[in-house]
């Protein structure tokens, strides 16, 4: 069933399902159709956004859990509404254990089955990184961390943890086994010999191969941290002299870097993050962690309780978030709509001035800014912005020339905050050129600078082209052309042929696996520099006239015509009737302050 309006609900620890069900007949008596909720799956601990999901198999706890939210299905069924889901299907949250699956990733490393989850660079450039994960947590080098007696190691149970303040981190089982072999030497234990022996040969039985040696590693790891911690309880000395050997190696810096130094991530200082992060980010923010939602695997562990919703009835829709992070947003609408046929599916697509959703996306459409950027600059006179112009440079001394802002400011960001991403797409452009004799000298960075350039003159969020089957639109090589164009007038240092090169790879005019993941990849940097260069940048920094400033806006669209308007309303009634047109934020006080909004969907004509 097609919503006809929906009400977000932002529920969280204070505003429960169970403090929601308390508004469901206020919010019916408004006309609304369905009720739309923020992510409801496990989050992070005190998260009031729900984006922050550790567990995809639960219900949030803080929410009530799935009794609750039964009582809130049960409730909207009573009252004739529906629900339309907000999910997160680009990263995950990545705080402690609470999310088992990057618990094992850190681990156990590129033996934990859970590793193909995330969107790692495993084999980095430099050997240091190689087949390890960059935390950037700590407050000073790693070193003198540890020489502070801030970074320690303890047992827990039958496992053990590295311990920095309130932060825990896996340790490797394998790389414990000398200190269990020293303690069993000296306590006489033969079966602390043997478990020893065990975990030594744990990187053997991982790499025995496939899916039957990550299995035979993960239960070898499991029983012998059962078994010790058996012996343990039973066995206090041995407990006893296990703590005396790790409290002896807490307080050896030098013993206590080498056990920190074979585990299957770095810790380092926080500020490496803009520069050698080698895991895919939402965005700048290190602890949310983009996961591989290609892999059918993965789409379907990550999914589960979703489609279940769906197909029972329990659920209506489905607004996605950020899908434009993803690897193949397109690819993954057609797979979701393949298993949900029936499911209203939106997504938050944020799109520039005169640009459409892709047409293959199976979807009622966006969420809403286009249409709000539309109406508010019906309310904005032309005629005004020469006299407004002058006024700001007079008063501010700054150019008008927004788009010469937006590219620097996308250039302040890749230079900066998402300075990683840039090298992972330079480090995949060295191995490109590497395989074509006529640009295989060109230095690491002016393939840094080409690549960088090109995504800051980029005119939209990203592009969808599906490099590995061929496929490129036609709206698509033009923003590309665009922004090599631009790109290449703007650095006249470089060489045009290195732009030309470029161009060939991302409009798939040069073909190969290497030039494929670079274009994958690319897109999804793109959007980054998108949202953190202008979104989070250049809106705050332009302030000729801040209405204009709103997300999937253009300060440099100054005011609407109305026969624009009524054209754009009349084509969305042709292509997207179901689609979001309006999103008006309301507060209301009855019972709980609740921040929502009511969403009009495009069911009528246009005028």
């Amino acid at each position: 069933m097609n919503p006809r309006s929906t009400y977000r609900l932002q529920l969280h620890a204070e505003f429960n399902f169970d403090a929601a069900c308390g508004i469901l007949d206020y919010l019916r008596d408004l006309g609304i159709s369905h009720i739309y909720c923020s992510p409801v799956l496990q989050a992070a601990p005190g998260s009031r956004h729900g984006y922050d999901v550790v567990d995809y198999h639960r219900v949030n706890d803080e929410l009530g859990g799935e009794q609750a939210r039964a009582r809130f299905l049960n409730k909207l069924r009573e009252m004739g509404l529906g629900q339309v889901l907000d999910i997160v299907p680009n990263h995950m949250a990545i705080t402690g254990s609470r999310n088992a699956w990057w618990w094992d990733t850190l681990e156990n490393g590129t033996f934990s089955r859970y590793a193909p989850y995330f969107d790692i660079e495993w084999n980095a450039p430099e050997e240091r990184l190689r087949n390890k994960i960059l935390l950037p947590v700590l407050e000073d080098h790693s070193g003198r961390v540890i020489e502070a007696g801030k970074l320690k190691l303890e047992r827990c149970g039958g496992g053990f943890v590295l311990r920095y303040y309130e932060h825990t981190f896996p340790v490797a089982p394998e790389s414990v086994a000398e200190l269990l072999q020293s303690v069993a030497a000296r306590t006489g234990s033969a079966e602390l010999s043997f478990f020893a022996d065990v975990l030594a040969r744990l990187p053997e039985t991982g790499a025995e191969g496939g899916w039957a040696g990550l299995k035979a590693h993960h239960r070898n790891k499991e029983e012998i941290r059962e078994l010790l911690a058996r012996l343990c309880s039973e066995r206090p000395d041995i407990g006893e002299a296990i703590d005396s050997a790790v409290a002896a190696m807490n307080a050896d810096p030098d013993r206590l870097d080498g056990l920190v130094m074979r585990q299957n991530y770095r810790l380092s200082r926080w500020q490496t993050a803009g520069r050698e992060l080698a895991y895919r980010r939402f965005f700048d923010v290190n602890t949310l962690v983009g996961i591989r939602v290609e892999d059918q695997q993965v789409f379907e562990d990550t999914h589960e309780s979703i489609l279940e919703w769906l197909r029972t009835g329990q659920l209506d829709g489905l607004r996605v978030d950020h899908p434009d992070g993803l690897r193949d947003p397109g690819e993954y609408f057609q797979r979701l709509r393949a298993a949900a046929p029936e499911a209203w599916i939106v997504a938050e697509k944020i799109l520039q001035p005169e640009e459409r959703l892709p047409e293959n996306w199976p979807v009622a459409g966006t969420t809403g800014y286009d249409f709000l950027n539309l109406v508010g600059g019906l309310f904005v006179d032309p005629h005004g912005e020469a006299p407004l112009n002058e006024l700001y440079r007079e008063f501010t001394g700054e150019p008008v020339d927004f788009c010469a802002l937006m590219r620097e400011k996308k250039n302040a960001v890749l230079r900066d905050i998402l300075g990683s991403d840039v090298n992972r797409l330079t480090a995949l452009l060295v191995q490109v050129c590497e395989e074509h004799r006529n640009y295989r000298d060109y230095t690491r960075h002016e393939l840094h600078e080409a690549a960088r350039e090109v995504i800051a003159c980029f005119p939209v969020y990203r592009t969808y082209v599906r490099a590995e089957a061929g496929e490129i639109s036609e709206n698509d090589s033009q923003a590309i052309s665009h922004a090599v164009e631009a790109a290449r007038g703007l650095r006249t240092d470089l060489d045009e042929r290195l732009f030309d090169f470029l161009h060939g790879i991302l409009t798939l005019q040069i073909r190969g696996p290497q030039e494929s993941e670079f274009v994958m990849r690319f897109q999804q940097v793109t959007a980054a520099a998108m949202a953190k260069g202008v979104e989070d940048t250049a809106f705050y920094s332009y302030l000729r006239l801040v209405s204009l400033n709103e997300v999937g806006g253009s300060p440099a669209r100054f005011g609407v015509p109305v026969e624009d308007f009524h054209k754009w309303c009349s084509d969305t009634q042709s292509r997207e009737p179901f689609t979001l047109l309006a999103t008006s934020t309301h507060d209301t006080k009855r019972g709980e302050n609740v921040r929502s909004r009511i969403n009009v969907l495009s069911e009528t004509p246009a005028a």
